[in-house]
């Protein structure tokens, strides 16, 4: 229980690795709040984390309007009492060819995926500066360190994320504040798995999205298995209590970026 007294944010915290590192810093010991787009999407990840006998609440947050996300973060301090771990983790994903794009997909995907970011660690700022501590955690990618064909808008925004990461580590650096970046590899949630999904829009003529899902997994993972949002959750644990790593983009990617 490592996190015991603690309040953490979760931001996309309604399913896949949004709902595994809820659950895992639920079961440190922190309170969590829970925020996505819409608050009845949240019911499932608030029934488990209730299930760790911490208190829970739910917020509606849009990640790229900042006076929602002010808001947010203003009312999670003020029913928590406070505000000591923040997990950026809202992010969509956009699978499209350069050539097909639309300007307007690309905003989409960089304004949800970057812009989001900055826009929660400047209101999550405004509670941690004033008390001298916090841990800031941002979702990037493994996508953030290597590209990868169909998605350059994701790439390109989970890039953002990690310079954006190790910029604000320099400014807070002294304020008793660190900002790290987690980076998923491959996980089979929405964002690998489904009709909408990458392993689908990869699969070869004649596969399945599931043998897609295989072969990816195989081809590029050296150790030939997909990780799981409670990787990631245990990565979120360490980083939101170790005090002396901050301005790191820490990979959970089962060999994928060697």
């Amino acid at each position: 229980m490592k996190l015991q007294g603690k309040v953490a944010l979760v931001t996309g915290a309604s399913r896949g690795i949004g709902q595994g590192i809820a659950i895992s810093l639920a079961q440190a010991g922190a309170e969590v709040a829970l925020a996505d787009i819409t608050l009845d999407v949240l019911e499932e990840t608030k029934k488990l984390v209730e299930q760790e006998g911490v208190k829970v609440k739910t917020y509606q947050v849009d990640v790229t309007q900042f006076d929602t996300v002010r808001r947010t973060v203003q009312a999670v301090a003020s029913d928590f009492g406070t505000l000591d771990i923040a997990v950026n983790n809202a992010g969509v994903l956009g699978i499209h060819k350069v050539i097909d794009m639309t300007p307007e997909q690309w905003d989409q995907v960089m304004d949800v995926n970057a812009k989001g970011v900055f826009l929660a660690s400047k209101a999550e700022l405004e509670v941690m500066l004033p008390k001298k501590s916090g841990a800031i955690i941002n979702v990037s990618s493994i996508l953030g360190k290597t590209g990868m064909s169909d998605v350059s808008a994701y790439s390109a925004s989970k890039f953002a994320v990690i310079g954006f990461t190790n910029s604000l580590a320099k400014e807070v650096a002294k304020e008793g504040i660190t900002v790290n970046a987690l980076c998923p590899g491959i996980v089979g949630t929405g964002m690998w798995r489904g009709d909408k999904g990458l392993a689908k829009a990869f699969a070869k003529e004649g596969e399945t999205e599931e043998q897609s899902w295989e072969r990816n997994q195989e081809s590029l993972l050296p150790q030939g298995e997909a990780q799981t949002p409670e990787d990631m959750g245990a990565l979120v644990v360490y980083l939101a209590s170790a005090v002396h790593v901050t301005g790191q983009a820490i990979a959970v990617d089962g060999g994928f970026g060697l």
